[in-house]
């Protein structure tokens, strides 16, 4: 295959997923992780891409903020081990707090049906979380919903969520991210969420990132937090071993298996 030919590959494969890995790119193109890496160079050169740590993001959808119904179906079984993972680390009569997004809301599910970790207060900015909780007619499950203007994804975002936040304290926050790098950090393509996720980083006494393998690399337009806020990194082990050790350097990582859940 012709350079011109792996480059056209590639640049299809970023602007279809909005992003590439380099070990990906490698796999499916049958060529060496050096020649993978000249290619995004010149695309990167040109304009096309974004490079970023272990692959390239497309530039043009840095500010793109999917629906939460479009990212609900995406890498649902390692959603899925990633939520039952972090409410592991969770206990009984404390406060937790679930940023918006589609892991968060499936912990919100575990938390629904998980009376062992009764009571427990959930603070949330997420629509969808709230929801689930409320379902659940518990009276030992105390759900506080913060106020704002909602977002693609059905978070509750703003000043108004962000003073609220302000006024509160979590034991731990649960915390989904568009985008995780650990130059640029973790990131969204919405400013109005960023901010109030950095509110809801200032009101943990722990943060706790949960996010699949294909969020690695990405970067959003708005950073909300550096890596190194974070407590701990629960992802599953589709991470690439080079990633993994760029985690490692900052933040305490937990690799899960999707089907631990199962």
């Amino acid at each position: 295959m012709l350079a011109s030919q792996r480059q056209e590959a590639i640049l299809a494969a970023i602007r279809r997923e909005g992003a590439a890995r380099i070990a990906d790119l490698v796999e499916s193109l049958q060529v060496s992780d050096m020649t993978v890496r000249r290619d995004i160079a010149e695309l990167a050169r040109r304009g096309l891409v974004q490079r970023v740590h272990g692959g390239a993001v497309d530039p043009r959808r840095a500010a793109h903020e999917p629906g939460f119904s479009a990212k609900a179906h995406l890498y649902s079984p390692e959603k899925r081990a990633v939520a039952a993972a972090a409410v592991a680390h969770l206990a009984p009569g404390g406060a937790v707090a679930l940023s918006a997004g589609t892991t968060t809301y499936l912990a919100a599910q575990v938390l629904a049906a998980d009376t062992a970790l009764r009571p427990l207060t959930v603070v949330t900015n997420s629509l969808p979380a709230a929801a689930v909780l409320h379902e659940a007619a518990d009276p030992t499950l105390s759900v506080v919903l913060t106020g704002g203007t909602r977002t693609p994804s059905d978070a509750l975002v703003g000043p108004v969520a962000t003073r609220a936040l302000e006024t509160l304290r979590v034991d731990v926050l649960l915390l989904g991210v568009h985008g995780v790098d650990p130059e640029a950090g973790l990131t969204t393509p919405n400013l109005l969420e960023a901010e109030t996720n950095r509110a809801l980083v200032q009101a943990a006494g722990r943060t706790v990132v949960v996010t699949d393998h294909s969020k690695w690399g990405v970067v959003g337009l708005a950073r909300m937090a550096d890596l190194s806020e974070v407590d701990l990194l629960i992802t599953d082990d589709g991470l690439p071993a080079d990633a993994v050790a760029a985690a490692e350097a900052v933040v305490d990582v937990q690799l899960v298996h999707p089907e631990e859940t199962s």
